[in-house]
This record gives C-alpha cells, structure tokens and sequence, in this order.
C-alpha cells in the first residue's frame, strides 16, 4: 500500500515538475507568472509539512495537481491569452478569452474537496446538509479573498498588473469570477461527494 501511495505521489509530482518548468520558460509576462505560480509555491512546503497531521485523500491531491496545472498555464500565457481559449472566441464568436472563467470555477471546484475533507476530518461536521452549505461559504470567501489580493496588486502595481487582473474590460468581472467559483464548488460537491466519501472510509 505504502509503495503504490509513494509511486501516486512520484507520478504527480513529476507531472508537477514538468508543468512549472515549461510554464517558466518564457512567459508572456514575468510579473503576471509570479503572480499567478504563487499559490502553487506557497502550497508545496504546506502540504509537505503537514502530511504527518493531515494525509489528504488520492482524490483531494489528484485535483490539486489540476488546479495547479490550470494555474500554471494561465501564469505562462496570462489568463486572457490561452491560445485554446483565443480560438474559441474566434469559432465560437464570444466576448472573451474564456480561460479565466475556467481558472475561477476550478478555483471553487478543488477547495471544495479538500475544504470538505478537512471538514470531516478535523471539525465535528458530518456528511449533510451544513456541511455542503458551509463548505460553499467557505469556497466563496476564499474566492472573494483572491479577489481582494487582486485589487491589492492592482493599486500597488498600477497598469503593470493588468494582465494579472484579467478582466478583459468587463466591469462585472470581479462578481463573475466569485459566482463562477461559487458554481464550481457546488458542482464539486454534487458530482463527487460519493467517490470522495468511499476514499475517507477507505483510509480508516
């Protein structure tokens, strides 16, 4: 068991390795990259220090691996500037890039996972009603708190943080990316809660 969990880890953080190598090779803007790969850098050594206390489900990793991915990308192209997303606002005729609204409902998607697992694990919270509801408030704050450190960076960095910012002139931007993220954490909870509570009796 311990060895397949060690090639589980090794498989994801290779994969890890591989996207922030490519993803800091020249990017289109040095400060967005830093910028956007600072989540992933602060959560590492978390993750790492903390595994003895709190061992996280195969799932709740899987997904951090995605999410850091997403962000990865984003950090080498800016957020507005996918090339998949570019030319599907050219087929598809929309009004935007679209990857940033794909980064925003992840960003509710995955901490709603592990938000719930901690939950379960470490507060006397069981599987219902309250845990899905404070589970979607929790996901929304955090989302609203990113929101804060972009206006932060904004007034700070002035127009050299504008690729970070994203909006692509929508003035709703900002309520767009916290609903988004608020959708994504419902969904999560929806479509996975099943699968995610067979791994947590799975690890008793």
């Amino acid at each position: 068991m311990r060895k397949t969990g060690n090639q589980f880890f090794l498989l994801l953080f290779t994969i890890l390795s591989a996207m922030f190598v490519w993803s800091a090779i020249t990017p289109t803007d040095r400060l967005t990259w830093w910028l956007e790969v600072a989540p992933v850098i602060i959560a590492l050594p978390i993750l790492f220090f903390s595994y003895k206390h709190l061992q996280f489900t195969q799932l709740a990793y899987f997904l951090m691996l995605v999410h850091a991915i997403i962000l990865l990308i984003g950090a080498h192209y800016t957020y507005a500037e996918v090339p998949l997303f570019d030319w599907l606002q050219d087929v598809l005729d929309l009004s935007r890039n679209y990857y940033d609204r794909v980064g925003h409902f992840v960003q509710g998607f995955v901490p709603a996972i592990i938000v719930r697992e901690i939950m379960l694990k470490k507060s006397p919270l069981q599987q219902g009603r309250w845990l899905f509801f404070i589970t979607c408030c929790i996901c929304l704050s955090i989302s609203a708190v990113y929101e804060f450190v972009e206006w932060w960076v904004a007034v700070y960095e002035g127009g050299a943080a504008e690729a970070f910012l994203g909006t692509q002139g929508d003035v709703w931007d900002t309520q767009w990316d916290m609903f988004t993220a608020l959708i994504g954490a419902i969904v999560a909870q929806v479509a996975l809660a099943k699968t995610h509570d067979k791994q947590l009796l799975n690890q008793h």
